[in-house]
Order: structure tokens, then C-alpha cells, then sequence
């Protein structure tokens, strides 16, 4: 799994940049457009936040669990527009001191770890892109990534109430994923095999699954699958949206980017991070199938407790 330092390279060193460019609370997934991209970025985050509660049946008087709750944007819209209670887990300091500031309940913690004694039951749990992070390459090379998924769905069956669902919004890879040996940051620009060099320096420590057939798997038998649907297409349109906010100019982000850059060039990273930042290689690997990305919802499965 992607441990705290690399989730803080990821996460916690955008911190201020994301929430000058992009909101205080918004969202760092893909949003909801339901093919019509004339709508906001804003507009189509807040159709995914209803999109979630709805598929959950969230209520006022749910309780719920946000696995990876970043800058807390789902916790805002359930807390502002359903008023039910919620909990988030991250393993970003920056993101849970953003959240700690705007009056949400997180905690620091692994999401594969945690406990019934430590934080209770839920009606509902979301784990909105936290999924991408539970598997490192040297786990899969192992053959541990089913594994790893089954102890995760594992965790939250006995953290869910009889009865309950959990949302799971992941990239996965696609169709045209490359073998492992063929990924080199030696090759030839906007090739795949450049491409997926540059989303393993963006993302360190994390390795997507195979599809949603490998979920689907990990999280039987303790879920039933009750729905899927890609959003490849919209995260294409999100990120572009992102692209454009991040590079809006102001003197204050600009400075954390200069202090950035100074980071990267100490540490010797400075021409790949400015190669991720022109390129935006996870864009590129939605469009050419390298990647997808699937918003699925599974119940429960209560025979699972009957026949163990």
C-alpha cells in the first residue's frame, strides 16, 4: 500500500495549491456529468455527491463512513444538504488538518486497518479513489493484490450494519494496459510505456486493479454487486477542468509552486514533475484506454454470515 510519506508527496505537498485552484472543500476525483460537459466542474461534483447518497439511500439519520475523505467534499454536501453524521478517514496530514479546519470529524488512520472498537458501525461507507492506493507494485509483484482487496472488503463488511452498502470510485486499468516490463521513462513521449513511468512517479506506492472483474471478486463473498457504470469520460473532462484552475495565475500559488520546483530540483526529480505537470499522463492514459474509471455499489451480503 501507498504508506503516509507517499500519500503526503501526493496529497499533502498540493495542499494549499489544491484548495487555491480549485475549493476548500472540493473534490481531487472524477466528477459526475452525465455527458453533458457544458455543466461546472462544481455543478457535476455536487451530482456525484447526490449520486453517492442516493445509491446508499442516505438519510438524516444514517451514520457513514468516508474512506479517504480528502478535502472532505462529500462530508460537506451529506453534513450540508441531508444532514446526516459522518466520519472521515485519511492518511494525509494536510487533508485532515483542511478538514479538522472546516469542522469535520477525521481521523489519521489506514483504512485497510481499522476497527469496530476503534470507530463503531455504519449504515453506509464511501470510498471515493482510495481503493487506487491500497496496492504498491512490490504487493502485486508478490501476487498479493486480491489478497489485499478481500481483507479490505473484509474490514468493511464488519464495519457496515445489517443491511448496508458501500460506493467504491476507482480508476482501473483498461483494455489497452501494457505489460510491467514494458513501462520505461526512457520512452518515447506519450507512448504508453512513458505514460505509465510517469503515473508510477505522480502516484508512488500505488498500483490500480485490473478491472472491475478483479473487485467485483475481492469483494465476494461478503457484497453483492448492485450497480456499475464508467466515468471514464467525465474524469477526462474534470481533469481538464483541474488543468485550467491550476494554472489560473496567483502570486501566492505561484510562490508554492516556485517552492515546489526548488523541492524537485534539490531531490532530482524536477524534470519528471515538470513532464507530469505539462503532460498530465493520467488524462492521457483515460484517453487511450490505458486506464478507466468505475463508480460501482455493493450491499452486504447477509448468507455470508449465516454460512461461516
Amino acid at each position: 500500500m501507498a504508506n503516509k510519506k507517499d500519500l503526503d508527496q501526493t496529497y499533502t505537498a498540493i495542499d494549499r495549491i489544491f484548495r487555491l485552484s480549485i475549493g476548500e472543500m472540493a473534490d481531487f476525483s472524477g466528477a459526475k456529468y452525465d455527458g453533458d460537459f457544458s455543466r461546472s466542474l462544481e455543478y457535476a461534483q455536487h451530482e456525484k455527491h447526490r449520486y453517492v447518497a442516493k445509491s446508499l439511500n442516505i438519510t438524516k439519520d444514517s451514520r457513514v463512513l468516508d474512506m479517504g475523505c480528502g478535502w472532505g467534499g462529500f462530508m460537506n454536501f451529506i453534513k450540508e444538504e441531508i444532514g446526516a453524521s459522518c466520519l472521515g478517514l485519511t492518511m494525509s496530514r494536510g487533508q485532515a488538518l483542511a478538514c479538522e479546519r472546516n469542522g469535520f470529524d477525521v481521523l489519521v488512520k489506514d483504512c485497510r486497518k481499522v476497527t469496530v472498537d476503534e470507530i463503531g458501525k455504519f449504515d453506509s461507507i464511501v470510498c471515493i479513489g482510495a481503493l487506487e492506493h491500497f496496492c504498491s507494485i512490490e504487493e502485486w509483484k508478490e501476487g498479493n493484490q486480491e489478497r489485499i482487496y478481500r481483507e479490505f472488503f473484509k474490514t468493511v463488511y464488519d464495519l457496515l450494519l445489517p443491511g448496508g452498502k458501500v460506493y467504491i470510485q476507482s480508476m482501473v486499468f483498461g483494455e489497452n494496459m501494457i505489460d510491467y516490463k514494458d513501462i520505461k521513462i526512457t520512452a518515447k513521449k506519450d507512448t504508453p510505456s512513458h505514460l505509465m513511468a510517469l503515473m508510477i512517479k505522480e502516484f508512488p506506492g500505488s498500483w490500480l486493479p485490473y478491472g472491475t472483474k478483479m473487485i467485483s471478486r475481492s469483494a465476494a463473498p461478503y457484497f453483492r454487486l448492485i450497480s456499475k457504470n464508467s466515468g471514464r469520460l467525465d474524469y477526462i473532462e474534470t481533469i481538464r477542468q483541474w488543468r485550467i484552475r491550476f494554472r489560473a495565475f496567483s502570486i501566492y500559488k505561484y510562490a508554492i509552486y516556485l517552492s515546489l520546483l526548488f523541492k524537485f530540483l534539490f531531490k532530482g526529480q524536477l524534470k519528471d514533475r515538470f513532464t507530469i505537470f505539462s503532460t498530465s499522463p493520467n488524462k492521457r492514459c483515460f484517453e487511450k484506454g490505458i486506464m478507466d474509471h468505475y463508480r460501482m455499489v455493493f450491499e452486504k451480503n447477509e448468507d455470508f454470515l449465516c454460512n461461516n
